[in-house]
């Protein structure tokens, strides 16, 4: 069989992999803290129709090899960790990072995870809580809870909580909302809701220190907290549109190369009649 023909195959599969990562980036366009994806491409194993030839002094020069590519394969998936535009909502809950850190909310008793969406309730038992009811985790590890002589409280760029008592007073509650900086970004794992979770090539075994971690800390990098704002997508809705122009006519020049490998396969059959 022709190997254009399999090469056609590999490129269409290729490429339909990248509409898929393109699609899920545009339904996302308005996800609070979502990290947009991106496909790359490597090539197949080439065979090696001749080998290379060395000089042979002043007889004859040195002769390339001659090889044939068998197609395309995925390279890697990329999650691109830009920041993404600042929404203002004048919400006190409403977080966003300015820097590279992540919050910490915690699932149970001890799972432990990753996000950048900081759209954060206070629940009827005073915990501070992602929109799917995740506790919020301060920099000692535990979850934040707000006092009940708590009437109003407001929260520092450094991540620190500022209550407001009945008489007026402001007062500091001690309270450090957890930020977290991971070693590689890019290696975390996706487990939907606006959720990370840390992998061994996130952070070294694969596990994650929360206590100590603090917003505004230049050492860690981890960034500033802005109240009254939440961190939009970082999609770009023009970039991906063009990508999907270039995906799509990928797709359809690799449908072409079937369509001929398989014209030519029929002039062969036919050479019998």
């Amino acid at each position: 069989m022709l190997r254009s023909l399999y090469s056609g195959v590999s490129g269409m599969r290729g490429f339909q992999t990248k509409l898929d990562v393109i699609g899920n980036n545009i339904a996302n366009v308005n996800t609070v803290g979502f990290k947009g994806g991106r496909v790359m491409f490597k090539d197949i194993l080439s065979q090696t129709v001749s080998g290379v030839t060395a000089p042979n002094g002043n007889e004859s020069g040195g002769v390339n090899a001659k090889q044939i590519g068998l197609g395309v394969a995925l390279s890697s998936i990329d999650t691109i960790h830009t920041p993404g535009s600042a929404m203002t909502t004048n919400v006190p809950t409403d977080l966003r990072i300015d820097g590279d850190g992540f919050f910490v909310v915690r699932a149970g008793e001890e799972d432990n995870y990753l996000t950048r969406a900081g759209n954060f309730t206070v629940d009827t038992e005073r915990n501070l809580v992602n929109a799917d009811g995740l506790r919020v985790l301060d920099s000692e590890g535990a979850p934040i809870v707000i006092g009940e002589d708590v009437t109003a409280f407001s929260i520092a760029n450094d991540g620190s909580i500022i209550a407001v008592q009945a008489d007026g007073t402001s007062v500091p509650t001690g309270i450090l909302i957890a930020v977290a900086k991971v070693a590689n970004p890019s290696g975390l794992e996706k487990i939907g809701g606006n959720l990370y979770r840390v992998t061994p090539n996130a952070n070294p075994g694969g596990t994650l220190d929360v206590a100590g971690a603090t917003a505004n800390n230049a050492a860690t990098g981890t960034g500033a907290i802005v109240s009254g704002q939440l961190e939009m997508s970082n999609v770009d809705l023009t970039a991906e549109f063009t990508e999907m122009i270039v995906a799509q006519r990928g797709f359809q020049a690799n449908s072409r190369i079937i369509t001929t490998s398989d014209e030519i396969l029929q002039e062969v059959v036919n050479l019998k009649r």
